[in-house]
């Protein structure tokens, strides 16, 4: 989904004709929405790739020294 992430304010769908209230802040909130649901996404993602890998820790046995 990287192409969404390029969307802007401008590429939103615009509130409905009988909505109340300034379309051009919807619009900006809706994108800040947007923005700050990808990065706590982002955020999750790399505690949860940092959980994994500290499960699994094993590394290679040493080679016996001669």
């Amino acid at each position: 989904m990287i192409e969404d992430e390029d969307r802007d304010a401008e590429d939103l769908q615009p509130p409905a004709a009988n909505d109340n209230g300034n379309a051009e802040a919807r619009l900006r909130i809706d994108a800040a929405v947007l923005r700050i649901a990808r990065l706590i996404g982002r955020q999750m993602a790399r505690e949860e790739f940092e959980r994994l890998s500290a499960a699994n820790d094993n590394r290679p046995p040493e080679p016996p020294e001669d």
